[in-house]
């Protein structure tokens, strides 16, 4: 009679439990599918599924799982290899994807209303493009596609009342004329109302992709062939469009701003937000390590003169700045106990041995000094010095050195001449000196 009763409290329980499913194709590209639970801080691991041979899984969701973003991650890095969807605590979310055409939901209503609202606009927008590409001074016309356009808004925001996806139809909606405007006319008033309808302190738009899309769309694709000052003009935007009440989520997005200009060794952008906006906003926000990074950055950026350091051996101590002699200088933050610092090391000795104008700084972050006075043996050539302390090190910090060898080319006077990535990339830097 227990077993009995057992089975049909558990009856309901499977006919109403949600679950996320999918299959990924062609099936031998993936082995896994990852679930995490989207939120403004970041995304909380919920659950994994393995891929059975025709590509497929299914994971369940537990009842008590809160509505919101979720995210699946099907590859490495996970950054890289993610999408959102929403789950609204009712539906069971399926979908198909592949690299080449993406995801595609095959259930839940709110992703494939959100899906059919992307397609519909973008064919809206396309519209409008193809108008004021032939001329567009037929106000008749005009009048007709912004009509659809409108109408099209409407319609979705009607069916998306009262669902999840509602905030993101009503953020994205586009700016539509009352009236005939020419090309410029229409594209600077595009510009002007790009953010207008976006709540930057909804929690279901922060905990998404959508507002880190918008604010990169604006910034890189608004104006064609953009110069530095473009840039700024347009950062300077981004922040004004966003209220100081939600200071969390504008340090954000300005950080991932840029970080995308770091990563394009733009340093001139890449500081010019740091010094206009994002200092104050680290200060603002308390978020140290956020200062401490972007202050490292900036003291280490292409221009400018490395930050100096003691240089100590048995002989005498001298410093970075004090070195004379050479006309270029390759300082490599490295350790004795890195692999790939003891791979590449042999390689900077060859490369450089017939470059008598180059001289290498070698300095070594260790947390004792056995091994590294052992291994600096097999560089009497180089300038050699140690960090104690490793990654607490203050130098470390200053430099803002998260990953070993790391390496910087310096003039005579040790500016900073470029900042090469990997071994190959200090080689191409080293080629014709």
């Amino acid at each position: 009679m227990r077993k009995l009763i057992l089975i049909i409290f558990l009856i309901p329980f499977f006919i109403t439990g949600q679950s996320v499913k999918g299959m990924f194709s062609p099936a031998k590209d993936f082995t896994h599918a990852f679930l995490y639970q989207a939120t403004p801080e970041g995304a909380n691991y919920v659950n994994h599924g393995k891929l059975d041979s025709e590509g497929r899984f299914e994971i369940p969701i537990d009842s008590t799982a809160p509505p919101g973003i979720y995210k699946i991650v099907y590859a490495i890095p996970p950054e890289e290899n993610n999408f959102d969807f929403i789950y609204d605590g009712k539906e069971t979310v399926a979908f198909n994807f592949s690299y080449e055409k993406g995801v595609e939901f095959t259930e839940s209503e709110e992703n494939k209303l959100w899906n059919s609202y992307l397609n519909s606009m973008d064919m809206v927008n396309q519209t409008i493009s193809n108008y004021y590409s032939k001329g567009g001074t037929d106000i008749e016309g005009f009048s007709s596609i912004f009509k659809v356009a409108k109408d099209t808004q409407l319609a979705y925001e009607a069916s998306a009342n009262g669902k999840l996806v509602s905030a993101f139809i009503t953020a994205n909606k586009p700016y539509i004329p009352t009236q005939y405007e020419d090309l410029s006319t229409y594209t600077n008033n595009l510009k002007q109302h790009f953010f207008k309808e976006i709540d930057f302190g909804n929690y279901v738009l922060q905990s998404s992709s959508f507002l880190i899309d918008r604010v990169t769309a604006y910034v890189f694709n608004m104006v064609a062939n953009p110069t530095d000052a473009t840039y700024k003009g347009l950062i300077d935007d981004v922040a004004g469009a966003i209220s100081n009440d939600n200071l969390v989520i504008k340090t954000y997005l300005l950080e991932v701003l840029w970080q995308r200009f770091v990563s394009a060794d733009n340093h001139d952008v890449a500081n010019y937000i740091a010094d206009q906006h994002l200092m104050a906003l680290a200060k603002q926000t308390d978020n140290k390590v956020l200062a401490e990074t972007i202050s490292s950055y900036k003291s280490t950026s292409v221009g400018t003169k490395a930050p100096n350091f003691e240089i100590a051996s048995s002989e005498r101590t001298t410093s970075l700045h004090e070195l004379k002699g050479s006309e270029y200088y390759l300082l490599i933050f490295w350790s004795s106990g890195c692999s790939h610092c003891l791979n590449e090391l042999p390689k900077i000795k060859q490369l450089v041995a017939n470059k008598p104008n180059i001289k290498v700084v070698a300095f070594g972050l260790e947390n004792e000094p056995s091994d590294w006075t052992q291994e600096i043996k097999k560089y009497p050539e180089f300038i050699h010095t140690i960090g104690l302390g490793k990654w607490d090190n203050p130098i470390v910090k200053t430099y803002g050195i998260t990953a070993t060898p790391m390496y910087f080319l310096l003039n005579s006077a040790k500016v900073i001449m470029a900042k090469p990535y990997e071994y190959k990339d200090a080689e191409a830097a080293l080629k014709d000196l």
